[in-house]
């Protein structure tokens, strides 16, 4: 028997987290994430797991980033019959962006084999279905920060509020096995301090092995007053022209993150001059389960929300549910910011807004988040010239601007300075980030700690016992 760590997921790349950890007989699964990307990285997601989901005894997972938490359906359709372990927060956001997940796969093979039946091929199946979310569901246990729970007889794990997300979490794991204990830490995703909304990521001071995200590890971000002069820039910018903004953004903690900010720069930003649309449905729901959640605010938050709490956060906000409301907006030439998913431009609604509008150059594009290889939002960010919609050539005559400092993401020195609170320096390895990041921030904790840092494989088995 042994106590192990085995990298199955977002190893060189972003996506796609999923960690095995064995402890004696039992086995644990840290994320079962979705991989995004390009077409050929999205179809591994058809592959078989590379273990038998019927032995994994539990699932604890860091926070509700589909990346992060995608696969669990497919994960339960396949036979894992344990509990998933995560904070009440994720558990309810997980509720719609699962089920958010499942309808989209859904809509895209019945658009698919309706090609496929024409030409005389076989038809093919979603890769999960909403009503597969919803049998996810309920193996779900939602947790509170700062808590131990004991899972099985030889783990117990405490989540730490991560800063990232909503409900996102550091997860603490002690595992034991013929006598021996060890400590496993997982980072999941870290937030940055200082960001809006929510409390600063959790420092821990002892482990035995700790596992880190190293998405900007090869970057600083821009203070948060360089980023609200940036905005600031933007918007007036915009304003004597006479085109949209849109904003393509994540549903899920960058929608809101940029309400708050819209409300409390809303008069110096001369936010009145403009009709703001959140238009995406998704971020409509996670908007709403924040509000749900406000004893995980920060302070500024808080005070903002009790302030604002019995009306709208922006008097010139308007939700657009229908998909009728959303095509509406197509027929806005002017004065309107549209903040819409998908963050990196890969579906949902703002493909559409591009389509009628990034061909124009009195247009803005604020790319408010991280865009991986292989998306839409990364050719915007890397200037492309054209884009394809729908089999469509458009140009891009739009101004594409790039706002690093919103990530929610730790930047480098977010990174290093959350493992320098380890006391002893203890072994690191670094997954959930792109290659050239992972070696930067490797080299650069290499030469300010004295910290064995490795970069994980895929496939890659480590034992604590070694450490």
């Amino acid at each position: 028997m042994a106590i192990t760590v085995e990298f199955l997921g977002a190893t060189a790349e972003v996506t796609g987290s999923c960690h095995l950890v064995t402890a004696g007989d039992k086995k644990i699964l840290l994320d079962c994430g979705l991989i995004q990307g390009r077409s050929d990285d999205e179809r591994r997601n058809r592959d078989a797991f590379p273990f038998d989901p019927r032995t994994i005894d539990a699932v604890v997972l860091s926070h509700a980033h589909i990346d992060h938490s995608g696969r669990l359906p497919m994960l339960v359709k396949a036979g894992f019959n344990g509990f998933i372990y995560t904070h009440r927060a994720c558990r309810d956001l997980c509720r719609i962006m699962l089920k958010d997940s499942a309808f989209l796969y859904e809509k895209d093979v019945e658009w698919e084999n309706k090609k496929r039946a024409r030409k005389g091929l076989k038809l093919v199946d979603a890769l999960y279905t909403v009503d597969d979310a919803k049998l996810a569901m309920s193996h779900f246990k939602g947790l509170v920060y700062q808590q131990k729970k004991r899972i099985l007889p030889n783990v117990t794990i405490r989540l730490n509020d991560a800063g990232h997300i909503l409900g996102s979490s550091i997860v603490e794991l002690w595992l034991e096995d013929e006598g021996v204990q060890k400590k496993l830490v997982f980072s999941g995703d870290l937030g940055r301090s200082g960001m809006p909304i929510l409390e600063d990521p959790t420092d821990i001071h002892d482990a035995d092995l700790v596992v880190m995200e190293s998405t900007y590890g090869d970057r600083l971000h821009r203070s948060w007053q360089e980023t609200q002069d940036e905005i600031s820039e933007v918007l007036s910018t915009a304003t004597n022209g006479s085109g949209n903004i849109l904003i393509p953004a994540f549903a899920v903690g960058r929608t809101q993150e940029i309400l708050y900010l819209f409300a409390k720069y809303y008069s110096e930003w001369s936010l009145d001059r403009w009709q703001i649309f959140l238009d995406s449905p998704l971020a409509i729901e996670a908007t709403r389960i924040f509000m749900q959640h406000s004893d995980l605010f920060d302070d500024d938050m808080l005070a903002l929300w009790q302030q604002n709490k019995h009306q709208s956060i922006l008097p010139n906000l308007h939700i657009s549910r229908t998909t009728n409301q959303s095509i509406a907006l197509n027929r806005i030439h002017s004065g309107a910011i549209i903040i819409a998913g998908s963050g990196m431009c890969t579906g949902g609604r703002i493909k559409q807004h591009l389509k009628h509008n990034v061909w124009r150059s009195d247009c803005h594009v604020i790319i408010s988040g991280f865009q991986a290889q292989g998306t839409l939002g990364r050719s915007l960010v890397d200037g492309a010239s054209n884009i394809k919609l729908w089999g469509e050539t458009v140009r891009v005559a739009a101004s594409i601007h790039t706002i690093g400092g919103l990530s929610a993401h730790a930047d480098q020195a977010g990174l290093i300075n959350w493992y320098k609170q380890f006391d002893h320096s203890p072994p690191l390895v670094l997954v959930h980030g792109e290659q050239e990041a992972q070696v930067c921030l490797q080299e650069r904790l290499q030469t300010e700690t004295n910290a064995n840092v490795s970069i994980a494989t895929y496939g890659q088995k480590l034992d604590l016992n070694a450490f």
